[in-house]
């Protein structure tokens, strides 16, 4: 096994999204940057992930020796619900091509991000990694969780049988800068944070939130997250880390990744709309779906790597908020429309 060193090129896959933007300054401050071709980078402009051919080629001329698989088709409740093709077989396509030609380039060492949405909607809290394809998933997100259910089994299948070096980690919730904001398509805390901006710089009286409010989330600061991913990479051997075991006896190889701050939508709706200054009326929609009531991630594993989540939520908020305006102001936010 071959952990993370300084002499590594590292590829991050989606370094345009809000994980991999993070991805990318955390390592650039580490040493690991494009002008010493340490660091790697595609987007959906220069690099069609779908597409197999042009991946083998990527990889046969860049030969990187890590991967981070950070890319990858996101949406919240109604963009899940719209379109389930999309979710499943793009982030197929994704990620098993990138996972494929990372074993036939012999890449080290793999990272392959999931999402805390893979496990069952009813899973006894908090949620622990061997709960996985224990219960029902949430349907209203269905799709996307088996694409990465699918993703965590094919990493799990090529250690197993070939011993190539594959994790993955599980985040919570995350936001952060570069987040998509959407109308339709954003997550909870992007799509909160363009209503009430919308609401108070046109003077509206009331705001329309989906759901009932009730169910309860944990977030995670998406730079902290980047830290995580770094951590793992340089210290995390699933065999030698006391790991769960499946049934077979081998060792799991994903990591949840969460954080302390647990809050109900209805209490994050009342935060951001203090943070922005929206002092209008707040509606609950409750014709729209709420989706999991709840789902807080055991973090025992990643802490054992002397890590934890340290940008308190109100803090966040706030840094994610100014992000989001100055993005607004220089015409450079992702997806608004």
């Amino acid at each position: 096994m071959s952990l993370l060193t300084l002499n590594d090129k590292i590829y991050v896959a989606g370094a345009s999204g809000m994980v991999g933007n993070a991805l990318c300054k955390f390592l650039i401050k580490k040493g690991f940057k494009e002008e010493n071709n340490k660091l790697l980078k595609s987007t959906k402009k220069n690099l069609d992930l779908r597409n197999y051919s042009l991946v083998n080629k990527w990889f046969e001329i860049n030969k990187p020796d890590i991967v981070i698989i950070a890319a990858a088709k996101v949406g919240g409740i109604i963009a899940n619900r719209d379109y389930p093709v999309e979710f499943l077989l793009d982030n197929l396509k994704i990620q098993n091509n990138l996972i494929e030609a990372a074993f036939n380039f012999k890449v080290k060492r793999l990272l392959f991000l999931g999402s805390s949405c893979i496990y069952p909607k009813f899973s006894q809290q908090p949620i622990k990694e061997g709960y996985l394809l224990q219960g029902h998933l949430e349907s209203s997100n269905q799709c996307y969780a088996l694409a990465k259910i699918a993703g965590i089994k094919l990493c799990e299948a090529y250690r197993k049988q070939y011993n190539f070096d594959t994790i993955s980690l599980m985040p919570t919730n995350l936001y952060g800068p570069h987040d998509n904001y959407h109308i339709k398509n954003s997550h909870v805390m992007a799509s909160l944070i363009r209503k009430f901006h919308e609401a108070k710089i046109n003077n509206i009286k009331k705001v329309v939130c989906w759901g009932t409010g009730k169910p309860l989330r944990e977030f995670l600061y998406v730079e902290d997250f980047a830290e995580a991913c770094f951590k793992v990479l340089t210290k995390w051997e699933p065999n030698k880390y006391n790991s769960t075991i499946d049934n077979d006896g081998f060792p799991l190889n994903w990591i949840n990744v969460g954080s302390k701050f647990e809050i109900s939508i209805k209490e994050l709706a009342n935060k951001i709309a203090n943070e922005i200054g929206y002092e209008g009326q707040i509606i609950w929609d409750t014709n729209m779906p709420d989706g999991t009531p709840r789902k807080k991630l055991d973090n025992k594993f990643i802490n054992k790597l002397d890590w934890e989540a340290t940008t308190n939520l109100d803090i966040g908020i706030k840094k994610t908020y100014l992000s989001f305006k100055n993005e607004l102001n220089s015409n450079k936010l992702r997806n608004i429309t």
